[in-house]
């Protein structure tokens, strides 16, 4: 595999760092490119890199098809890795499909309407629905023989994993999946108005405050509903506890929902657990219009709210040491088994200290990273290789879970 890795943040970074962690002979990672917009980010990722001649830096536009066409060319890259912001996923994917490479991203752009209609139908509320453009491509990608992975990462990602291995594995059918995303991170003496931006400024403003979606076959498929909805407290396991969980826009309502009714599927949600501060935040910029994507004109200059926001915000890269806790990120699967009753949380651990100890990385952006590199080590090995375009749910999960094992990416499964 030669790789072109397009976004240098914090997660593109824990990426790299398992797969080098992976692959540390170079049996099936032999090149990687490392791009992004900020050269100097990019070669900063690469000297973290040691002794490993496998990888180079080049600035990238990751909106200019042509730029990211020529520098695939010219380093016979097969790979694409997307780890930039979502308004480029677009970009990416089709500059990827024009160069004959294969392609995996960490989510998916969507585009909901001024005035939102709400209730039923993603399509009334959404210009550009979460997952369409790139499913809507899928038989161009199976024709050309190419694949693309979409939505890798911890969720969605590793918890379409686990969902499946709940389908194929753990239950006869499985009615019902919800998707947790908490923990109880914390940076004691911290001041207590501080705001923390656990991941990508970008993605932030766009899954917390854009419309939430839910799959619900009773109510008709995919509803649709105003930001914060759902609110509901659930007990994470690991001791640690209750946490308050909000719904918001998230890929796994729509390709759980695509990939597992054949199980039994019929309703998939997705919950965080957010800091007041944080949705206190959200709301104001909300209501100040600076999450907006539309050019304002200020002294003359065209400037977009939402690209200064992300430039001022708290940035996740430099969130570290300081913190204490543990992310838990899982999937709650209701069914049968039987006849009988019977639902599994299957979750993913992920301790902050422990993280920073091993990776150099917060445990959010390593979780992130590492569900990532491990689908990706799947791709580059060919044990999940099929021509179209895809989610991580489609595949056998049983290859996945075997390379958590192997790597001490622990996974734990309780019974509810």
């Amino acid at each position: 595999m030669r790789m072109m890795l397009i976004g240098a943040g914090a997660v593109g970074e824990s990426i790299l760092k398992v797969l080098q962690y992976r692959d540390k002979k170079a049996e099936w990672l032999h090149f990687v490119l490392v791009c992004d917009y900020d050269l100097s980010r990019a070669e900063e990722v690469v000297q973290k890199l040691t002794d490993d001649g496998r990888f180079a830096a080049a600035a990238v536009n990751a909106t200019d098809k042509v730029q990211m066409k020529a520098l695939m060319n010219t380093y016979a890259i097969d790979f694409v890795m997307d780890a930039a912001p979502p308004f480029a996923s677009n970009f990416i994917f089709d500059a990827a499909f024009e160069s004959g490479a294969d392609y995996a991203n960490m989510g998916t752009w969507s585009v909901p309407m001024d005035e939102p209609a709400y209730g039923p139908g993603i399509e009334n509320s959404y210009r550009e629905p979460m997952t369409k453009y790139n499913f809507d491509r899928h038989e161009a990608w199976k024709k050309s023989g190419q694949m693309a992975l979409i939505c890798l990462g911890i969720d969605p990602g590793v918890v379409n994993v686990f969902a499946k291995y709940a389908c194929t594995e753990l239950l006869d059918e499985v009615t019902e999946l919800h998707v947790k995303d908490g923990g109880n991170l914390s940076v004691p003496g911290a001041d207590p108005d501080s705001i923390m931006f656990g991941f990508n400024v970008w993605t932030v403003l766009d899954e917390v405050m854009n419309p939430n979606v839910e799959y619900n076959e009773a109510r008709g498929g995919l509803i649709v509903e105003k930001p914060f909805a759902g609110r509901e407290t659930f007990e994470m396991p690991d001791g640690v506890g209750t946490n308050t969980l909000v719904k918001v826009e998230h890929e796994e309502v729509v390709t759980m929902s695509r990939f597992l009714k054949e199980y039994g599927v019929k309703r998939v949600t997705f919950k965080i657990s957010l800091d007041d501060n944080l949705i206190t935040a959200l709301k104001v910029l909300d209501q100040l219009g600076l999450r907006s994507i539309h050019p304002v004109e200020v002294d003359g200059a065209k400037i977009i709210p939402r690209d200064v926001v992300a430039a001022c915000a708290p940035q996740p890269k430099d969130i570290g040491d300081e913190m204490v806790g543990e992310m838990i990120v899982g999937v709650l699967c209701v069914g049968k088994k039987d006849g009988k009753d019977k639902s599994y949380f299957i979750y993913q651990p992920f301790d902050n200290q422990a993280s920073m100890e091993r990776w150099g990385s917060q445990a959010v952006t390593a979780q992130t990273g590492f569900g990532a590199a491990l689908a990706i080590e799947l791709m580059g090995r060919e044990i999940w290789h099929e021509a179209g375009v895809f989610s991580p749910e489609y595949f056998d999960p049983k290859p996945y879970l075997r390379l958590m094992e192997e790597s001490g990416f622990e996974y734990k499964i309780e019974e509810r």
